[in-house]
């Protein structure tokens, strides 16, 4: 078994030892916060902690009421742009901790007068020697190059983080099992894996609190399996790109149930129509029964807890379809765990 399924199915346990370590700490944060007066959140993040931090903004902007803005890093150290910033939260987010440009970022925004917290696997890193509070991801040492347990352990910060902010509290002690159930659907992702085994271009879709995991489905095709890969928001599917669809092409979906669904169960039928290899990640019988393939996971799991359960399995699919390619997802060709840009 390679090292990423490994690390797939620590997630549960990686996610009740964050919960645990870190409660405390954001019942703190959360009292220093509300006295900030706090008007806008600025996420800045690469690689998978982009698309955790993509999941971020949808969450706290629902929760919370308070702008995200997605840093574009270049602004910071190409153009060295003076942004004022002193009402801000800057949140760095990196498995690492090492990313050049991240950190320089956080750096920039410290001088700009922001308050600063870094979401990060390593306590000894460069962003926790920068930020004001470090927040920790208790996932041990990631091995594989493909990025899964900190994913999804940057994604559960994210929650705290609202709550911290006075955003809605959400029933995140559920989660862990929630991927723990998820992990379940092994066998049946194995079995949908050959169908796909010799797919070079698909696309996939989500939208609101999913909208993030579908930028992170495809990073994992492209970087594991070599797979062409674009991401879309089921909503801006119909504006242009819907034409790339033909006969077989194959569409991945993340479809749970709450306010999306809708516009999934639209996309589905056209895509019918299309005559599209639809595989959907649901929790909503009726799309689970209008798509040719489906994971389906419980009804129980409420749309804002879902990102999280509904990443395993499509990691599952990446890794498992990586291995019948006979790709060695643990060491993606041209790609390093640390990658550091400027």
């Amino acid at each position: 078994m390679s090292l990423m399924l490994d690390e797939i199915f620590e997630q549960p346990a990686v996610l009740e030892k964050t919960l645990a370590a870190e409660n405390e700490k954001y019942k703190k944060l959360g009292s220093f916060l509300r006295q900030k007066d706090i008007d806008l959140v600025v996420i800045v993040a690469r690689g998978s902690s982009d698309n955790a931090a993509l999941f971020g903004r949808y969450l706290i902007e629902v929760t919370c009421g308070i702008p995200v803005s997605l840093a574009a890093p270049s602004v910071y150290t190409l153009y060295d742009a003076k942004l004022n910033l002193s009402r801000a939260l800057v949140v760095g987010v990196s498995q690492s901790g090492e990313g050049v440009d991240i950190n320089l970022v956080l750096e920039s925004a410290k001088k700009a007068g922001a308050t600063t917290l870094g979401i990060t696997n390593e306590a000894a890193s460069s962003m926790a020697s920068i930020v004001d509070e470090t927040l920790l991801i208790h996932a041990g040492r990631e091995r594989s190059v493909a990025a899964t347990k900190t994913y999804t352990g940057q994604m559960l910060h994210f929650y705290m983080l609202a709550s911290a902010l006075g955003g809605k509290d959400q029933d995140v002690e559920q989660i862990p099992n929630f991927a723990h159930l998820s992990l379940e659907l092994k066998a049946k992702v194995a079995e949908l894996v050959d169908r796909y085994v010799f797919m070079e271009n698909c696309v996939v879709v989500g939208r609101g609190m999913n909208y993030g995991n579908s930028y992170e489905l495809a990073l994992k095709l492209m970087e594991t399996c070599y797979v062409v890969a674009e991401r879309f928001s089921s909503a801006d599917f119909f504006h242009g790109p819907l034409a790339i669809v033909e006969r077989r092409f194959p569409v991945v979906m993340f479809a749970p149930t709450g306010v999306t669904q809708k516009s999934g169960i639209e996309l589905l039928h056209r895509l019918h129509e299309l005559g599209a290899d639809c595989l959907s990640i649901t929790n909503d019988i009726e799309i689970s029964k209008l798509s040719p393939n489906s994971l389906t996971l419980s009804p129980e799991i409420d749309e804002f807890l879902s990102p999280i359960p509904f990443i395993v399995p499509a990691q599952l699919f990446a890794a498992l379809l990586s291995e019948a390619k006979g790709i060695n997802p643990d060491a993606p060709r041209s790609l390093e765990k640390v990658t550091k840009t400027i």
